[in-house]
């Protein structure tokens, strides 16, 4: 017994090496974070948990809802998740040992010449085999430090694309949206359009005016309605987008949107806090850090395949001629057997190698994905800045349109200008009416895009979709 604790225990003792380099957390300065966003920003932290409610939208929060529960996705990303869970507990395996049995019997038949009656005899026998491989050099547990990794990234991956998917809706629902609002000004424009044709044949007859202004009214009206197909077919596009988002078949969410609504405004800012506080909310982020941590871990995988090996087995086995004598004499043995690696060619030092190359590949990821996200979040803050500057400037530009189409409409009825002036002025109602509403979806669509680039949509403490934590 004595020799047998020493067969087990040392080897125990000497697993408490690990191949292979120990992951460390990069940081700030070797990622490149600044300290502050190059872009005006409101300082400050909120809550990005549920961005979407914060458009005061009851529908937009319904359809995001549904997305996120139904998203076919998100629904192969939980099954990546189960994947990688199942992968860590295959991992954690090889720290125990492997027993099988194998319960047989025999019967054997004298066939000689002569032999008659039976002369058969039964045999029995059990044996229970165990073999253990014993993890010297930490291979084992380098390979559950990266699975552990894997299921870590993979539940980043499932936020990732539950964040992509509610900022997806938010866009085509804007996009929806915005392509009513164009559609009702092209209706009402070409309402006013059918007057002024109408205005024109009058006074055609009445010979104040020739046929040219009868004309000019019918290709005005009409490169007004040929826009109309257009505007439906978005706003088509965008309902049945929705519809496959919060995965149902497209069509089924048209009728829903039939009824005209204002396009979503959101709050007037957001604050964007600093680069460092972004970074640790963005869950790809987080993502390509995992999966460094990984690729760092399964270098000393491979490296653990240098060095010696060690397995202990052993077997336990009765034989009998009848089931009741089985137990009656029992044998068992317990062997240790070390391998080492003398010569393959060099590949094992190839594959550590690979893995190094792989690690770096991961950190070089890991940094684009860094500056992938403050490149997200410095544009989305130029882009609302840029679109609230915008809507203040057209704002202004549609009323100056409106004043100057009424008194154009009002003095070419009196006979006071021409035709020419009031086409004029209508196309410039119609521009400042469709570039304010195209501004005011921007503005919208902005401020989903600074949400998502902030990582907003999911919470780092809720639990993943099995209950536990990510």
């Amino acid at each position: 017994m004595r020799r047998y604790r020493i067969l087990v225990l040392s080897p125990l003792l000497l697993s408490a090496c690990s191949a292979g380099p120990d992951y460390h957390p990069r940081s700030a300065a070797e990622l490149g974070v600044p300290d502050d966003w190059s872009a005006t920003a409101q300082p400050g932290a909120e809550d990005l948990t549920r961005w979407w409610e914060k458009f005061d939208d009851p529908q937009l929060t319904e359809y995001v809802g549904r997305a996120l529960d139904a998203n076919l996705d998100i629904a192969q990303a939980v099954a990546r998740l189960r994947q990688a869970r199942a992968a860590l507990v295959q991992a954690r395996a090889s720290y125990f040992p492997s027993v099988g049995a194998s319960p047989g019997v025999r019967e054997n038949y004298d066939l000689g010449k002569g032999v008659t009656g039976d002369r058969s005899t039964t045999s029995w026998s059990a044996d229970v085999d165990a073999s253990w491989n014993i993890d010297l050099f930490g291979g084992t547990r380098r390979s559950v430090e990266a699975s552990r990794a894997d299921l870590a990234a993979a539940g980043y991956d499932l936020a990732n694309v539950r964040t992509a998917i509610a900022a997806e809706v938010a866009l085509n629902y804007i996009q929806a949206r915005s392509a009513q609002a164009s559609l009702a000004i092209a209706l009402d424009t070409l309402t006013t359009q059918d007057d002024n044709l109408q205005i024109t044949k009058w006074r055609r007859q009445a010979g104040l005016v020739s046929s040219l202004d009868v004309e000019q009214a019918r290709t005005q009206r009409a490169q007004t309605a040929a826009t109309i197909p257009t505007l439906e077919t978005s706003f088509a596009s965008a309902a049945n987008r929705l519809a496959v988002l919060m995965g149902e078949a497209p069509g089924t969410v048209t009728g829903e949107l039939a009824a005209s609504a204002a396009i979503p405004e959101g709050p007037e800012n957001i604050a964007a806090g600093i680069p460092g506080d972004t970074l640790r909310q963005r869950p790809d982020v987080r993502s390509a850090e995992r999966a460094l941590a990984a690729a760092t871990a399964r270098i000393g995988v491979a490296k653990a395949q240098l060095y010696p090996s060690l397995t202990i087995g052993g077997n336990i086995g009765a034989s009998a001629l009848t089931i009741s004598s089985l137990a009656d004499v029992v044998t068992g043995s317990l062997f240790g057997s070390l391998s080492q690696l003398l010569f393959d060619g060099g590949a094992t030092s190839a594959a550590v190698r690979s893995q190094r190359a792989a690690a770096d590949a991961a950190f070089a990821s890991y940094r684009q994905t860094v500056l992938q996200a403050l490149e997200d979040v410095e544009n989305a803050l130029v882009a609302l800045k840029a679109a609230k500057a915008r809507e203040g400037e057209l704002t202004v530009a549609l009323d100056a349109a409106e004043t100057t189409a009424i008194l154009a409409r009002s003095q070419y009825q009196s006979g006071l200008t021409d035709f020419q002036t009031l086409l004029e002025a209508e196309r410039s109602l119609l521009s400042a009416r469709d570039s304010l509403s195209s501004v005011r979806a921007a503005r919208a669509e902005a401020l989903v895009q600074l949400y998502l680039a902030l990582g907003g949509g999911w919470d780092p403490l809720a639990p993943l979709p099995d209950g536990t934590s990510q």
